[in-house]
Parts: structure tokens; sequence; C-alpha cells
């Protein structure tokens, strides 16, 4: 049996490769094309003009289910593992909030470009990279109350690791792009897709969008961390008959049936 067909690690596998293919398709054909610059453009530009707009959009749809995928089985894990933990069943359902909010703002920047709907677009990504931080965190403190006991404190330390970047990322990328878009350096920032040497604020631009891709990929380093744990559950579904039929009649016991969910293993 292959790694990736053990339990539900198929699932974080997916997502990364997925989102990864998603950012790298449309940087690809935008360039291809002169939509934007092929030095470090924001993540977003790359998915701003047609044609790649649309498949920007639907490949992040679609990595925005298998978020919210991921993240409830990481739930309902770290529920089971735990199930008289108050505190961490707190730090669970909180994380939970949190990673689908993440999930909500990913679908958000993928179908409102900043060009057309900028309030809308910067608040999914408010979401997206602020929601899934603070998502981050949580699971990491959740991975230091459950070490040793559930599993090596090595995970642990990747997952703290994984934060430090991202979060250092994310102060580079909120104290530019705050500077940049202050209304010094022009008011056809928001617009502009285009960037060379000589503009004003082009160095602000540039770390910006560095801390933007290295954010991301903290965020695809964390996701990957995922497998190993993932190895070890599998989801079931349970069918509940109240009738033989579906005709209003009254309920008469039925015996349930248990089927997998996306895994073969118990």
């Amino acid at each position: 049996m292959w790694w990736f067909q053990q339990g539900l690690s198929f699932l974080p596998s997916a997502l990364v490769i997925w989102t990864a293919a998603a950012f790298i398709f449309s940087y690809i054909t935008a360039i291809v094309l002169h939509h934007v610059d092929p030095a470090l453009p924001y993540i977003s530009d790359t998915g701003t003009v047609a044609p790649e707009k649309c498949l920007f959009g639907a490949m992040l749809n679609f990595a925005a289910v298998l978020c919210i995928a991921t993240i409830y089985v990481r739930y309902k894990q770290v529920q089971a593992l735990n199930p008289e933990g108050r505190y961490i069943s707190r730090l669970n359902k909180a994380g939970l909030v949190l990673g689908l909010l993440s999930c909500l703002g990913l679908s958000l920047v993928a179908n409102f470009q900043k060009t057309a709907f900028f309030a809308v677009h910067i608040c999914g990504a408010v979401l997206t990279f602020g929601m899934g931080s603070l998502y981050m965190f949580v699971q990491t403190a959740l991975s230091y109350l459950m070490q040793p006991k559930i599993h090596s404190k090595q995970v642990f330390w990747v997952r703290l690791l994984l934060v430090i970047w991202c979060a250092v990322s994310a102060f580079s990328m909120l104290t530019c792009s705050s500077l940049l878009y202050s209304g010094h350096f022009g008011s056809d920032i928001v617009q502009k897709l285009h960037w060379n040497p000589e503009d004003k604020g082009y160095a602000l631009h540039m770390i910006t969008t560095a801390a933007e891709w290295s954010m991301s990929c903290s965020f695809f380093g964390f996701f990957l961390t995922y497998i190993r744990d993932f190895q070890k559950i599998s989801l079931r579904v349970e069918t509940n008959l109240h009738g033989l039929t579906l005709y209003d009649t009254i309920p008469c016991p039925i015996n349930n049936e248990q089927t997998h969910l996306l895994s073969r293993d118990v």
C-alpha cells in the first residue's frame, strides 16, 4: 500500500498539490499573455485578467472544498484523541471555526478580483491569511498539548517553526502593504499590474509580494505535516432508515448500515 493510500493522508496532499497547481498554472498563463510581470507579482494578480482568472477561480474554489475537508478531518481526529480534555476541546472548536473562515476567504479571493471588487477582495485576503495564520497557531498549540503522549515532540517543533515563518511573512506583508497603499505612491496602485524598478514604491511592492508568496509556502508546509497524522484516521458514514418506504408512515426499526467515507481503513 502506497503512503497516500493509508487512511486519509491523500487529503492534505491533494490540497497542497492542487492549490500550488492553481498558482503555477495561473502564473504561467499570465506571464505568457504578458498580463503581469515575471518578477514576483501578487498571487491574485495572476488571476485578475481573463482567461487566467477563470482558471484561478475554478481551481481555488475546489481548493477551498479540499481545505474544508482537511480541516474537518483534523477536527474530528483531535476530538477522538482527546474526548475528555475541555481545554483541548475548546481550542479544537476554535480551530475549526478559524479554518472554515479561512476557506471562505479563499473563495472570496478567487471570485472577486482586486481590480473589480477591491474591498471584497481585501476582506477575502484578510480572512484567508489572517484566520489561516490563527488556525496554524491554534493547531500548533494543540500539538504542544498533545505531545509526547499523542505524537512526538518533533511534530510540534516543525509546526512551531512553520508558524514563526508565517508570522514573519505576515508582519512583512502587512507593514509594507500598509505603507504602499497609504496614498503616498499614487492612487492607481490598486489597478496596477505592471511595475518598473523606477516606479515609486517598487521596493515596497517587491517585499510585499515576496512575503505573500512566502506566507503561502508556509501554509503549504503546515498542511503537509498532516500527512502522517491522517494516515492514522478514516471516517465512516452511517445510514439510519426510519421506514421501509419514503411515504408518511409510522416509523419502524430498521437495521443500520455503515459504509466507508473516503477510506477503506477502519
